[in-house]
């Protein structure tokens, strides 16, 4: 059975521990604020510009940029974002088992990784998957150059004919409580569909000063927004999981301390309760002793 001053110190870590929890809840809330901002102010013209380089591809020719080009999906890119930090309930390990769930699917065909966070990265690092490259350590200091370093590495692998697919998979940010896992096809880039197409009522457009060099400026830009958006997206639900996480562990030690302290209190009255006992028994004996 567990003595007072093993309840005590017992009371003592867990209140240690809510303020760490509490204070990391606020942090995460600080952050959450600026990252939310971010990603609401950059999330309509990405998709904007993925409806309409959909569009164009649909009517380009695959001929008309070599990031176009399809080819045979024999040798595929996996992009893994994950965090850098834990603490954040499961929003790696959704993203880490729908990537292995990916990689199970490919059957014959050959998938590399390029890992950006250290929970993929450590996680992989123990399994038989080939790790291309990786990015660590900068989503607290998140620029565009960060995007358009992994984007152009990954669009000359697949110009220069080494990948013949890339995929990028992220936790979307839907709300604070909320992070959804998202995988979308980067390269080469998905025409829109007849059903999607039917907004420009089939038309064309007019380009100038060619259907090339508008291609050639707006595709490898799209490529880098979309990349970056994903790395936002990821940076925003990575505080708002580890908000949410805080939280829920701050009124867990809450309820913990309430516990220990119904216990303490009454390991401290059976305590007390023993030593009256023994108090009264002892007198008890000693009148005996006087009267015989």
């Amino acid at each position: 059975m567990a003595t007072l001053r093993d309840i005590r110190r017992r009371i003592r870590s867990v209140e240690s521990t809510q303020k760490i929890t509490r204070a990391m809840k606020l942090v995460a809330a600080a952050k959450l604020r600026r990252a939310q901002e971010r990603i609401l102010s950059a999330r309509p013209y990405a998709v904007k510009m993925a409806e309409l380089l959909s569009s164009l591809v649909r009517r380009a020719e695959s001929e008309a940029h070599p990031l176009l080009v399809r080819r045979p999906a024999a040798r595929k890119r996996l992009v893994i974002v994950t965090a850098d930090k834990g603490l954040c309930g499961a929003f790696n390990s959704n993203i880490l088992r729908a990537s292995l769930g990916f990689l199970r699917e490919q059957g014959e065909a050959s998938v590399t990784l390029v890992v950006v966070g250290k929970k993929a990265r450590d996680f992989y690092r123990r399994r038989p998957y080939e790790i291309k490259s990786e990015m660590l350590g900068f989503f607290d200091r998140l620029a565009y150059e960060h995007a358009q370093e992994l984007a152009g590495g990954l669009m000359q692998e697949y110009l220069a004919g080494e990948v013949d697919e890339v995929h990028l998979m992220y936790n979307e940010f839907r709300s604070v409580a909320v992070q959804r896992v998202k995988r979308e096809q980067l390269l080469p880039i998905e025409p829109a569909s007849a059903a999607e197409g039917q907004g420009d009522a089939g038309g064309d457009y007019i380009y100038e000063p060619s259907p090339e060099a508008i291609l050639a400026a707006l595709l490898p830009r799209h490529v880098t927004t979309q990349v970056y958006r994903a790395l936002m997206e990821s940076v925003a639900g990575e505080y708002g999981a580890r908000m949410t996480a805080m939280e829920a562990a701050t009124k867990n030690a809450k309820e913990m301390i309430g516990v220990l302290t119904i216990q303490y209190n009454k390991a401290r009255q059976e305590r007390i309760t023993k030593e009256l006992l023994d108090i009264v028994g002892g007198a008890e004996a000693l009148r005996q002793a006087v009267e015989a």
